[in-house]
């Protein structure tokens, strides 16, 4: 059963609280981002057409690594981009255990186009396939394939395979953007004071976004490559919680397929912190 998902229906009160929602949270993240903070987007007028003018049915998913618990809506609070709209604003996947912890914050972010992840329950959980509707639907979602913060000067790690899966099993192949950013770790850190985060967001931090160009997946040759590579390396799984078949692919197809997606979204979020680091020395 999906999380008050009545809430998050566009016409839920004549969309009222969603444009509450949004037009709130809007002016939270700019005054955050660009009044108390100095941000700077690298690549803006890519996602600015993807969001905007992108063909009518073509989704749009965004990738990005997690450096904190406000990541979204911080991050699309920079000069010029319209967060204040709610029928451009994207859906994002957010933790269950954090976001959804009683009725009122799970009425809170569902209004705001939020869709309850649980940690630990598998890309095939139901609220997997709301995203999949989601994309279904041509709409724009984020998300954040690492699973969880991480504050660290480090390469990005293994992705999750929900992001993959949500690729390779939407009707309509999404165009996949890739985004990373730094600073955020700085205006909400995990241990600021006692191991814990600061009641306010931080300020006079420097917030830098880098936005890739669109990462191009062939899903039916990739999926045509995992049948084979499975087969030819006599590959076999079997758990309960896995459909038995996901577009005619096997269990051991689709890990196969799910990983090849990941590796490539991952080195090519891991290209972007690189060049994010050469930034840093130039300036």
């Amino acid at each position: 059963m999906r999380t008050m998902e009545w809430a998050a229906r566009r016409d839920h009160l004549g969309g009222v609280p969603r444009k509450l929602i949004f037009m709130a949270a809007g002016a939270f993240s700019k005054t955050v981002a660009n009044l108390l903070n100095t941000t700077t987007v690298y690549n803006l007028e890519t996602l600015l057409r993807h969001v905007r003018h992108r063909p009518p049915g073509v989704p749009l998913l965004t990738v990005a690594n997690h450096m904190s618990t406000l990541d979204d809506p911080l991050m699309w609070g920079f000069k010029d981009f319209p967060i204040i709209d709610p029928e451009l604003g994207r859906w994002v996947l957010a933790a269950e255990d954090i976001c959804f912890k009683n009725p009122v914050l799970s009425y809170f972010f569902r209004i705001g186009k939020c869709i309850p992840i649980t940690r630990g329950g598998g890309i095939y959980q139901e609220h997997m396939d709301e995203a999949l509707d989601r994309l279904t639907d041509g709409a724009w979602v984020h998300t954040f394939p690492e699973g969880k913060v991480c504050q660290e000067d480090a390469p990005i790690r293994r992705l999750k395979w929900g992001t993959a899966s949500l690729i390779a099993r939407a009707p309509v192949t999404p165009i996949v953007l890739p985004i990373f950013h730094r600073g955020f770790e700085k205006v909400m850190p995990e241990n600021y004071m006692f191991g814990r985060r600061p009641p306010f967001p931080l300020c006079k931090k420097d917030i830098e976004i880098y936005i890739g160009e669109p990462i191009v997946f062939d899903i039916p040759k990739l999926k045509q490559m995992a049948v084979d590579t499975s087969r030819k390396e006599f590959i076999s799984y079997c758990h309960s919680e896995w459909p038995e078949t996901v577009c005619g692919m096997d269990e051991a197809a689709q890990r196969c397929l799910y990983t090849n997606i990941s590796d490539r979204i991952q080195l090519v979020l891991e290209k972007l912190r690189t060049v994010s680091k050469t930034c840093l020395k130039t300036n």
